[in-house]
């Protein structure tokens, strides 16, 4: 039976600000499914805290909204317990780049078959506006009434160093591009991280939809791009101050996680396995701490 968009809606309506690009990533991850002929059974969303930390429950998948910074690592045991599934971790820049940068270092690091999507809106929203590693310099925000004194954080630099095998970014004022890259993340066998520029309306009045368009440059446009090779991605992310967007690197030769663990059988993972212990079994294992 073929998937729907109606297959993935719920009842439960997105309390996000009016204009949120939160509202276009979750159209955008809706429709790459459906048109991947992926059903909401076989799709599991794990979710941070924020605004973007919602869109979980917006959706008709399995969806788990646990700790701030921490949905990598749920994310990577759902996968780990069932490769059939198709597993998502999403959570914004505050989330992802802040508390869950550790968290964000080592599933790259590890290469676990899924996809990491950071709602980027360059500041913490849900909690009223203070500034996040990604705020531009000189940004005012509830918590730097004189300006962000710092650089934001380069994410993407710090992911092809982590060795990430997908590495891209899109915008949510483009929808097509945006599509087509969760598509070819979800596609990708290994870890993807897509970072995706999420304007907020209430809070930040510098990186609006305008200024994006003004500033964004596509990696289609850039004649010759090889999203294969590293140093160039590097080259071209510090000579557009990282404002780009389309797939900026990929490696399909590193292995992932999945086929370097030992013991680990990719056709028969634990949601597959008979998990029943016997009492002589537990009474064996007690036996041995004695």
């Amino acid at each position: 039976m073929k998937v729907t968009l109606k297959d993935y809606k719920n009842d439960v309506k997105p309390d996000w600000c009016a204009g949120c690009g939160d509202f276009s990533v979750l159209a955008g991850i809706n429709r790459a499914v459906v048109n991947l002929g992926i059903k909401p059974e076989n799709v599991v969303i794990s979710a941070g805290i924020g605004c973007s930390g919602k869109i979980s429950g917006y959706t008709k998948a399995y969806g788990v909204q646990g700790l701030h910074g921490r949905s990598l690592p749920v994310a990577q045991g759902i996968k780990l317990a069932n490769q059939d599934l198709t597993v998502f971790a999403m959570g914004g820049d505050g989330d992802g780049y802040a508390i869950g940068i550790g968290h964000a270092v080592h599933a790259m690091k590890r290469n676990v078959n899924m996809t990491y999507v950071v709602m980027d809106n360059q500041l913490y929203a849900l909690t009223k506006g203070q500034m996040s590693p990604k705020s531009d310099e000189g940004l005012i925000t509830t918590t730097t009434l004189e300006g962000v004194m710092e650089k934001p954080l380069s994410a993407m630099k710090i992911a092809l160093s982590c060795e990430v095998t997908f590495l891209a970014q899109a915008f949510t004022g483009d929808m097509k591009e945006m599509m087509q890259i969760f598509e070819e993340a979800i596609n990708h066998d290994g870890f993807s991280l897509v970072n995706v520029f999420s304007p907020c309306k209430t809070y930040n009045y510098k990186n609006t939809p305008a200024w994006y368009k003004e500033n964004l440059t596509k990696l289609s446009d850039i004649e010759g791009y090889d999203n294969t090779n590293k140093l160039e991605a590097y080259r071209v992310l510090e000579e557009h101050n990282d404002l780009v967007t389309g797939v900026i690197y990929k490696n399909e030769k590193k292995p992932h996680y999945e086929d370097t663990l030992r013991n680990y059988k990719r056709d028969e993972p634990v949601a597959h396995q008979n998990l029943e212990f016997s009492e002589e079994m537990f009474n064996a294992l007690c036996d041995e701490f004695r």
